[in-house]
């Protein structure tokens, strides 16, 4: 017997619906299986003819570091923010979004989704809306980095910074946040399968499987570099130390408070502009400690990052002394209390919750595929107007504070729309 009119064009909707989301998902998947078109340098590069935003010189100019307490300095407005994966970088793009929200400045932003085509190298067409010779005061979106893209499109004396992590807990963090869309990991089978890879990597380490980057010297890659370079290739310290000349400042994130006063004093911004609460954080739970030994393999694992590490360790803290000791211990102490301050004014309960705590859905940070790992926070219901805009902005994930900004992020969007049908 035929349906009823009514059920025959349900049916038909559903159908359409349901034929809808899988051509959207086979594109969406093609769009991110398929392998870039561009991944060498050579093939990134703008158009011959593109006019930049200013005369790039080769490499930038040298900052002297300022004393905002003296009163002789301006505020640093050109920013360029190589941010990397897994080492607190999205709690420092919140500031970068924050002080230009705040000073009404120029972002670059990528089109469609919430990086710069990574892991293809930069280009300047990535940029939404960008025309030759568009001019921009901040670049802080996730990318491999390609410094004379990224050079064309701010100022001659934009200040150029990054933030480095131990190796071992990058990786270890990296292993757990991407493994699960790295396909050579399927291979693994038993409970703990970071120590089981770490037992014996090259036996399941494949350097051109899909996604593998994540997993091997993320750091190096990153920034730009052959994150599979033979450790005894002098083309490793050629890189480390043009990182040295191309970036004003290294952050580190062990080290976040005293990396936040440098930055500060650095930019010549006041002590509102670097407050902050801890973004994209895992859960206790979700974070395993690795062992001495296994920490030692991990780290042997990522030479190349190691060897970046030592050698910006050592000029953090070279740059810690020339400041001063008791000068940082001061600033260090100011900026916590100041913090805890915040803490207590914005915070419902005063502390991160697991996802499924979280009330507001603007709140809700994006989580890992197959996990709700990432703390987030709820915003207290009864903020003075004093704090409110301010406790918003320093509790908002980087996918809402982007579309706040008027991002267009329809990739990111679909991406979303079909974890949550199939509540991955």
């Amino acid at each position: 017997m035929p349906l009823p009119q009514k059920k025959r064009w349900v049916s038909m909707a559903k159908g359409l619906v349901l034929g809808a989301l899988f051509t959207s998902l086979l594109l969406l998947l093609y769009s991110y299986a398929a392998p870039p078109l561009h991944t060498g340098l050579a093939s990134t590069r703008t158009p011959e003819g593109t006019a930049p935003c200013s005369p790039a010189p080769g490499e930038p100019e040298a900052l002297t570091p300022a004393n905002g307490s003296a009163g002789g300095c301006q505020p640093r407005r050109d920013i360029v923010f190589m941010k990397t994966h897994k080492t607190a970088s999205s709690t420092l793009l919140n500031i970068l979004f924050r002080f230009g929200q705040k000073h009404g400045l120029k972002f670059a932003f990528p089109n469609g989704r919430n990086d710069f085509d990574y892991p293809a190298f930069f280009a300047r067409s990535l940029v939404q809306d960008y025309r030759p010779g568009a001019c921009f005061n901040i670049i802080c979106n996730h990318m491999r980095f390609h410094y004379e893209e990224v050079r064309g499109l701010v100022p001659p004396n934009a200040t150029f910074i990054t933030v480095l992590r131990d190796p071992a807990r990058l990786f270890e963090s990296s292993f757990h946040y991407f493994g699960s869309v790295v396909p050579f990991t399927w291979k693994l089978s038993g409970s703990d399968k970071l120590a089981e890879f770490l037992q014996d990597p090259d036996r399941y380490y494949d350097p051109n499987g899909y996604n593998a980057h994540y997993l091997r010297n993320l750091l190096f890659f990153d920034l730009g570099y052959d994150s599979g370079l033979d450790p005894g290739n002098p083309q490793v310290q050629e890189h480390i130390l043009e990182v040295e000349r191309r970036f004003h400042l290294v952050l580190l994130q062990e080290y976040f408070d005293e990396s936040l006063v440098l930055l500060k004093d650095l930019l010549c911004w006041e002590l509102e502009d670097v407050l902050y609460f801890k973004l994209n954080a895992r859960r206790a739970s979700a974070v395993p400690r690795l062992s001495g030994e296994l920490y030692r393999r991990a780290t042997a694992w990522n030479v190349l990052d190691a060897r970046l590490y030592r050698h910006f360790n050592a000029s953090f803290w070279r740059k810690v002394e020339a400041f001063g000791r008791e000068r940082m211990a001061r600033e260090v102490a100011a900026l916590r209390r100041a913090n805890e301050r915040m803490r207590r004014i914005c915070i419902d309960g005063g502390r991160a919750v697991d996802a499924a705590a979280i009330q507001d859905s603007a709140m809700q940070p994006w989580q890992p595929l197959g996990a709700k790992s990432i703390l987030g926070y709820n915003l207290k219901k009864s903020i003075g107007q004093r704090h409110a805009q301010l406790c918003r902005r320093m509790l908002t994930p980087e996918i809402q504070y982007l579309m706040d900004l008027g991002v267009n992020l329809w990739v990111t969007k679909l991406w979303k729309l079909i974890r949550d049908f199939l509540r991955w």
